[in-house]
């Protein structure tokens, strides 16, 4: 069984009066992605700079590689790395002296830092640029020399706020893939996003926050099957023909119903069953003239759980 890396119980934050985190609780596993999926001003920042020690919690507690967020903060420091919404990597200096410089400051020796700066230019694909400025670089370039800083002292776990605001797709894709492959290495990582199809993409878990509370959790698949169905949508060739095609379906068990003009939606239970309504269709002799399966999305989980009254979800 994969060992927890990351574990908040009951965690809360307050400023004032505001109450910007309700009693989160969160596990986080090695060689995982768990995204934080919210509005701005959700709490995603907030869990995450509790988590990285950057701030204190409320109430709640809260471990990272087995250590108290609070009571032990240099031991949890040791152990991860934390890449936050703008990129930090000073522009002035080179690739090559931005992670040189992060691992002398972390103790290693001349000839260690070298090294480790020469694996991470090539993990992230920035050898050829490595004596360029990092204000030469393009955003996506930036952003990769920014994740690359974090990793530096080989952290356990990894947090990343919002790593692809900005980037143009081949960028965001570039970065999905360095992703991946951290957690592909056995990281764990807490990844925070406004973005749904960037936490359909690489996210094993999702925790869905809203106003501070969490209103859903649990597999990208999972969430989405909770609100709704997955769909097979037939245009047939004459609004004449829904008639027929709705009684059809019916004789193999499926429920159909009339869009609108020529359109019929049938909700099934999975994608084979798109087999059962075309033979069905076919048997009674009505003309198809397109087809659609659709399935339910991340978009439709945000915007069904967002607007539910707040409550703590598994």
């Amino acid at each position: 069984m994969a060992k927890t890396m990351i574990e908040a119980v009951g965690v809360t934050k307050s400023f004032g009066s505001v109450t910007a985190l309700q009693g989160i609780d969160l596990s986080v596993a090695e060689g995982s992605i768990h995204g934080l999926l919210g509005h701005n001003g959700a709490g995603k920042t907030t869990l995450v700079h509790i988590l990285s020690t950057l701030l204190p919690p409320t109430s709640g507690s809260a471990k990272v590689c087995g250590f108290d967020v609070t009571a032990q903060p240099k031991q949890v420091r040791k152990r991860i790395g934390l890449t936050g919404q703008f990129a930090s990597v000073d522009v002035a200096l080179s690739g090559r002296d931005n992670l040189g410089l992060i691992a002398r400051l972390l103790g290693a020796s001349r000839k260690q830092a070298r090294g480790r700066t020469d694996e991470l230019l090539e993990l992230f694909d920035l050898t050829e640029a490595a004596k360029r400025p990092a204000a030469q670089y393009s955003g996506g370039m930036r952003r990769r020399l920014d994740i690359a800083a974090s990793l530096v002292g080989r952290p356990e776990v990894i947090f990343l706020d919002e790593p692809t605001t900005g980037l143009d797709p081949t960028a965001r894709l570039s970065v999905w893939e360095t992703i991946e492959r951290l957690a592909g290495a056995g990281a764990a990582v807490l990844l925070t996003t406004q973005y749904l199809d960037e936490a359909d993409r690489l996210c094993d878990r999702i925790t869905v926050l809203s106003e501070g509370a969490i209103v859903a959790g649990g597999a990208p698949a999972e969430l989405k099957a909770e609100v709704g169905q997955r769909m097979v949508t037939v245009t047939l060739r004459a609004e004449t023909d829904v008639p027929s095609a709705l009684n059809a379906v019916a004789l193999v068990g499926l429920r159909g119903r009339h869009e609108s003009g020529a359109a019929v939606s049938v909700p099934v239970a999975t994608s084979g069953d798109l087999a059962i309504v075309v033979r069905a269709l076919n048997d009674a002799g009505t003309e198809v003239a397109e087809l659609a399966f659709s399935e339910p999305t991340l978009d439709d989980v945000y915007l069904a759980q967002t607007r539910r009254p707040a409550t703590q979800a598994a």
